[in-house]
């Protein structure tokens, strides 16, 4: 699979080099910070690809780090130049939330997202009405118009599983209270299973239910994402919360991520199993 070029993963590609030769080198984040004169917090959301990097900082840290070869040096330049620009989510800046558009910028580029859900249907499988109610739901004082934007801003997503180069691998496992929580009204989450249904027949989508009838499991916490990346970039954990989105990058993080998904996976009815009712709800909705 070809190398990802949108701004988001230009960013974290070289903050994972960056973070990289600082290791090398033998240097603590706080030391770089300090010759910076950047907080911490700012070194590190470079470093892990949430802030881009000006190309002043960037001289500096490979002069720290002892870079000197020329090919070398421009290859992240041109990184640092790339990651600086916008991408088409930028179009959305003024509904999207605080920290949202990373998130949006690593899924345009994954190449496969596992994703649990407890409250609603997943983003990438929803329908534009289904979107609205949601977001109406959840902002009762949101005017129309931002409503509507959010819900294009959803079906603009929606295209990573269609793309003719490689779409995203989406395995989505689906609290069975989504299916039985009539959203927006009987029409919308007919519409909605629908479109669920239609969904399932995508090679590259798998939809699992997890029952109500099985009781205590492990995704209680709530909500999560897995989004693995094509070529050497490590994978992430996404998290969104009202408090705000967290990424967890380190691997023993998103291991025991992994692991919940793989035991929802096993406690969840088979795909086949799940699209029987799937189909079977949308007649009685």
């Amino acid at each position: 699979m070809p190398a990802p070029t949108a701004p988001t993963a230009r960013r974290r590609r070289l903050g994972l080099e960056l973070r990289r030769l600082r290791e090398a080198a033998g240097l603590k984040l706080d030391q770089v910070a300090a010759e910076l004169d950047l907080t911490t917090s700012t070194l590190s959301r470079i470093e892990t690809g949430k802030a881009p990097c000006r190309t002043t900082y960037l001289t500096a840290m490979l002069g720290m780090y002892g870079i000197t070869d020329p090919p070398q040096i421009q290859l992240l330049k041109d990184m640092a130049r790339e990651g600086q620009r916008k991408g088409w989510w930028a179009d959305y800046d003024d509904v999207l939330p605080t920290g949202f558009g990373i998130y949006v910028g690593l899924e345009s580029v994954a190449a496969s997202l596992r994703a649990y859900e407890a409250q609603v249907v997943h983003g990438l499988l929803q329908t534009q009405d289904y979107a609205r109610a949601v977001f109406r739901a959840c902002d009762r004082k949101a005017s129309a118009e931002h409503i509507d934007r959010n819900a294009e801003l959803r079906m603009k997503r929606q295209e990573v599983l269609t793309r003719p180069d490689h779409p995203l691998e989406l395995w989505a496992i689906l609290d069975e209270a989504v299916l039985r929580r009539p959203v927006g009204g009987p029409a919308i989450m007919r519409a909605q299973l629908g479109k669920l249904l239609q969904a399932t027949e995508q090679p590259n989508v798998t939809v699992q239910i997890l029952p109500l009838a099985q009781g205590a499991h492990t995704g209680l916490n709530g909500s999560f994402y897995l989004l693995d990346f094509p070529g050497d970039d490590p994978p992430t954990t996404y998290i969104d919360s009202p408090a705000g989105n967290i990424f967890l990058d380190k691997a023993h993080q998103v291991r025991r991520w992994a692991e919940a998904f793989d035991q929802l996976r096993a406690e969840a009815i088979s795909p086949d199993g799940s699209r029987d009712l799937i189909a079977k709800l949308s007649t009685e909705t």
